[in-house]
């Protein structure tokens, strides 16, 4: 038997973690760019936007310490 002919998906957990950031997104570009008080401001709220999750795990290490 072939390799190939065994399909396993071992992608279908990877959907909701997809659709959970994709909402995290839209939430985050909605938020950076309506405090935006200039066009830059909001690139740089969207720029933001991208990069939500590391600012929050950066927070939250902070937060407990490590």
């Amino acid at each position: 038997m072939k390799n190939n002919d065994k399909k396993i998906k071992c992608h279908s957990y990877h959907q909701g973690a997809g659709a959970i950031y994709g909402l995290g997104f839209i939430g985050a570009v909605v938020y950076y760019v309506s405090q935006a008080t200039s066009f830059w401001g909001g690139v740089l709220g969207i720029l933001k936007a991208i990069l939500w999750p590391g600012f929050l795990v950066y927070e939250l290490l902070k937060f407990l310490g490590a």
